[in-house]
């Protein structure tokens, strides 16, 4: 997974902060100013979701304005689940 946040431009992973994402680390990929990707690590389990914000400075410290699942359990060697990736950031 560490090569797949590389590729993406992922942040470093933190807390959440916010109650979004039951305090579970964190990391954001920037669509544009007020979306965002967001990978949440449930133990070693990754939930993958698109989220919007005012500010990249509220993710982890605010809960999201709003908030979608995109894929539950990412698993880099189902297609599928790139294809969601591949889909909102190119």
């Amino acid at each position: 997974m560490e090569n797949v946040f590389r590729y993406y431009g992922f942040s470093e992973f933190k807390k959440d902060e916010s109650g979004a994402f039951s305090g579970d680390q964190i990391c954001f990929s920037v669509l544009n100013e007020q979306h965002f990707l967001i990978f949440e690590k449930n133990n070693d389990d990754f939930n993958l979701y698109v989220s919007k914000y005012k500010s990249k400075k509220e993710i982890g410290v605010n809960p999201p304005e709003i908030l979608e699942l995109l894929v539950e359990s990412y698993d880099k060697s189902i297609p599928e689940h790139r294809i969601f990736l591949r889909k909102y950031l190119y």
